[in-house]
């Protein structure tokens, strides 16, 4: 895989966008102009990878632009060795850029197909401490509960409280809920069945859907 010095210019240009967008976290910008993200998108949108737009990755899905996954990391306040649960894989790229972060990450995606990929991809990369599922992203990962951080990239109308219970206390859910609006919102668990809500900005994302899908 080529990461070629335009690629590395493309990126630098990326995270100027991103910064005059207000992203001030210099972690996650560092991240974001480290990895190549066209190694996450098809060929035919690698001329577009450092565009701050959301592409296609196939069943319906998209790889999220670049101002939404700095917003979500951000909110998220990754600290190193935290354990973070991400529902929805997907391409693999915010997996990446929280690993990078120097957290240890539990992602789910509910389509075979993209779970696939994305898991192979992040070998090939060498990126370590990322755990990929192939699981109904609704039910979690109980068995490895309770996380520091949990990212959702999928719209959802109301909290999911099966992931609420999930959450350590002190933990951070970062999740887009709404109807016809989604909101951007960090949950943080304040105490036992005690939590503090956040509402940010506006965003589109794909729907949150239980299941799995071969």
């Amino acid at each position: 895989m080529e990461d070629s010095y335009r690629h590395k210019g493309l990126r630098n240009k990326l995270v100027a966008t991103l910064k005059a967008k207000g992203i001030d976290n210099l972690e996650v910008l560092q991240a974001i102009q480290v990895l190549p993200r066209h190694y996450f998108l098809d060929k035919a949108f690698e001329e577009k990878a450092y565009i701050d737009e959301a592409f296609p990755i196939g069943k319906d899905q998209t790889i999220s632009q670049p101002y939404t996954v700095a917003y979500q990391t951000s909110l998220l306040n990754i600290k190193k060795r935290e354990k973070v649960m991400e529902i929805g894989t997907g391409s693999g790229y915010q997996a990446a850029i929280l690993s990078m972060l120097g957290a240890r990450v539990y992602t789910i995606e509910r389509h075979e197909s993209l779970h696939k990929k994305a898991s192979l991809l992040l070998k090939q990369i060498g990126l370590r401490g990322i755990r990929t599922y192939f699981r109904d992203g609704m039910k979690g990962l109980a068995e490895y509960a309770p996380f520091d951080k949990i990212i959702v990239t999928a719209g959802i109308e109301e909290l999911p409280e099966n992931l609420l219970q999930q959450l350590k206390v002190g933990g951070i859910l970062v999740i887009p809920v709404g109807r016809k609006v989604l909101r951007m919102k960090r949950i943080t668990h304040l105490s036992e069945g005690k939590y503090k809500e956040e509402v940010f900005d506006k965003f589109k994302f794909v729907p949150f859907l239980p299941g799995t899908v071969k």
